[in-house]
């Protein structure tokens, strides 16, 4: 398996002879409003032209319709033919899109040899729960190939610590970037993660959804030396720079 990250949460799977696009935001730096009130976003470039980002893509999934997972450039660039796997709820925003092959992952969808079982998780806490909306992770699994829990926007929760410990995943993939809006945790922050991933201790944890967004707070370098601090095995806490790629 190899996992590119593009941009934030955007990821480029080659897993069990197929390509997978995951939470596509392909616009140019600030071509999005900010979050926090500090700068337009993305805050930065992708790190491949566009073309390349997507070329050979045969299945993108979608875990919600926030512009950081979904942008106007993904929605007019990404061709309308290419099957979707998506948010219940989610399918009319598509299909007025133009898109043809719309599958929401209610439970399981089987598809090409792959796998794949939804997870839940809370996309914050407090009365800002109900504003951030549904989100969803997933389990990614295929005859031959890692077994991948992504894990999505959300905070870690009793409920998605049980479903890691459960399953037993040998590569984890978390939202780490400590989004903040309103004084609460969007999405996981460095002592999240690393919590995760001491209970973890066989999975190999690849952090994204940093550094491209202007109300996360947590950087690649503080969660890298949080892990050395940690006592984490070499290697099992990974924290790619955009454009790079990761044999799994």
């Amino acid at each position: 398996m190899h996992l590119k990250l593009l941009r934030n949460a955007t990821l480029r799977l080659s897993y069990a002879g197929h390509e997978i696009l995951i939470d596509p935001m392909l616009g140019g730096k600030h071509t999005l409003p900010a979050f926090a009130g500090k700068e337009s976003n993305p805050t930065c470039d992708l790190p491949v032209d566009i073309s390349e980002a997507i070329s050979g893509i045969e299945l993108v999934v979608v875990s919600h319709l926030h512009p950081d997972h979904f942008d106007e450039t993904a929605r007019d660039l990404l061709p309308k033919n290419l099957p979707l796997l998506v948010q219940p709820g989610d399918e009319a925003a598509f299909e007025k899109a133009g898109f043809q092959h719309i599958h929401p992952l209610t439970d399981r969808f089987e598809w090409q040899g792959l796998s794949f079982t939804r997870t839940a998780g809370e996309h914050g806490s407090g009365p800002i729960l109900s504003r951030m909306g549904n989100v969803m992770g997933f389990v990614l699994q295929a005859e031959n190939e890692p077994t991948v829990y992504w894990l999505g926007d959300t905070v870690l929760t009793p409920q998605v610590l049980q479903t890691a410990l459960d399953l037993k995943p040998d590569v984890v993939v978390t939202h780490s970037g400590g989004a903040v809006i309103a004084d609460t945790l969007l999405i996981m922050d460095h002592l999240q993660t690393l919590q995760l991933a001491q209970q973890l201790p066989e999975a190999t944890v690849v952090a994204v959804h940093m550094e491209s967004l202007d109300h996360c707070m947590v950087s690649r370098h503080e969660l890298r030396e949080a892990g050395k601090a940690a006592g984490l095995r070499e290697g099992q806490l990974q924290v790619p720079e955009d454009g790079e790629g990761l044999w799994l």
